[in-house]
């Protein structure tokens, strides 16, 4: 997940007092939530009471006197930096409190009020289901509703996730981002102030040996065959007239098991106007001992680094045991909770940017070594390297694993 603050400003104090910098916290480009320096320094000292402060990373020292504009924007680095080491490090940013902190920001920051809602959830048919909500719902509430809304057994509810989508006039749609547990559904949509955004509910494993699991129940079956009809139509999954003539039998014998799912890739929405450029580089073992940089310029880049990320999880989730069946919290006390024994692997911390100096891996195996995510302007305009944002995530997985 992709935390930067890119944007600081200046606003008067709540009784006319002084003014102060409020940091605008950004997810995947959108804006989050807006904190002050003093409510990152309390979140600070409180993860290091907590986790003890050799697991943290360093965060920026307090000031004497007022800062000057050079200072802010130092500070403003060193924050951004502080923010994407703690959600990357598979301790902290699972925690409780550093959760928490990011969904009490975010509701403070739209200024929406504790309230029941109806919050609309689509379907990858397009069908819609109304739940009865919190605004303060974090997203794993949302979505233990939507499946008990659709008699989907708790054992089954992770596998699938919700993903924020933005539907164009035309129907189609691209994908946003999965919606995460630091956030809040209802007011993460509603916040965009535009009828184009939506929630979706979708299969969230990238495995398709997990697909017999979900096809032993009814309801997984048919979210199952509704996301792959879908996916086929919208040309995200590619087929050819034969494998879809077989879909169109399929469908009129409403035999859901049997249909076709193609080994072939995926097509992107293309970028519409306005849209941000954005550029997802990965390092990959083009053949021994020969690391090479690929480079794919598009506004999903945010996105496949998303699923590239997830990928790993997934995977180290199996090397380690563990099951898509394990990675869901269960409530205790009227909170959600996950066993420590249940904990999925995360993959080590983002590093400030891609080393393309650095030595050799030691496992050269690994089919893909690093990914890095940028920001540009046109395409005759670079980044610097504070732009960049990476991570050796695929480091220790061999080929056998991909």
């Amino acid at each position: 997940m992709h935390f930067s603050i890119p944007e600081t400003e200046s606003r008067s104090g709540d009784s006319g007092g002084s003014a102060y910098v409020a940091y605008n916290i950004h997810v995947n480009g959108v804006l989050h939530c807006r904190v002050r320096y003093s409510q990152l320094l309390g979140l600070h000292e409180q993860l290091r009471k907590e986790y003890g402060a050799n697991v943290l990373p360093a965060f920026p020292p307090k000031k004497l006197f007022s800062l000057t504009p050079a200072e802010v924007e130092q500070r403003r680095e060193q924050l951004e930096k502080y923010m994407q080491a703690v959600r990357q490090d598979p301790l902290l940013g699972s925690s409780e409190t550093f959760n928490s902190f990011l969904r009490r920001a975010q509701q403070e920051t739209q200024q929406v009020p504790t309230e029941e809602v109806s919050l609309e959830v689509l379907l990858s048919n397009g069908q819609k289901v109304l739940v009865n909500v919190l605004t303060s719902d974090q997203t794993e509430d949302v979505l233990e509703a939507v499946a008990t809304k659709l008699d989907l057994p708790d054992d089954l509810i992770g596998y699938f996730s919700l993903f924020l989508v933005r539907e164009k006039e035309d129907g189609a749609f691209s994908f946003v981002r999965k919606l995460q547990e630091f956030e809040l559904p209802y007011v993460s949509v509603t916040s965009l102030r535009s009828q184009e955004y939506k929630i979706v509910l979708r299969k969230s494993y990238w495995d398709s040996a997990y697909d017999d699991d979900v096809m032993e129940n009814r309801v997984g079956l048919n979210l199952l065959y509704a996301q792959t009809v879908s996916d086929i139509e919208h040309g995200w999954i590619l087929v050819t007239k034969e494998q879809h003539r077989q879909l169109k039998s399929l469908q009129e014998k409403v035999s859901k098991k049997e249909v076709p799912l193609p080994s072939g890739g995926t097509s992107s929405p293309g970028r519409g106007r306005g849209e941000v450029r954005l550029e997802l580089a990965f390092e990959y073992l083009m053949s021994k001992d020969r690391l090479q940089w690929v480079t794919i310029t598009s506004p999903q880049a945010i996105m496949m680094s998303i699923c590239l990320q997830s990928m790993v999880d997934e995977l180290m989730v199996k090397k380690s045991g563990g099951s898509m069946r394990k990675m869901l919290r269960r409530r205790v006390g009227g909170t959600l909770r996950r066993s420590d024994s249940q904990q999925a692997v995360k993959s080590p911390p983002l590093l400030e940017s891609p080393d393309t100096s650095r030595e050799s891996m030691v496992k050269l195996s690994s089919k893909l070594s690093a990914v890095s995510l940028r920001g540009i302007g046109s395409p005759s305009t670079d980044a610097s390297a504070s732009d960049v944002h990476g991570n050796f995530a695929f480091e220790g997985i061999g080929d056998e694993d991909l």
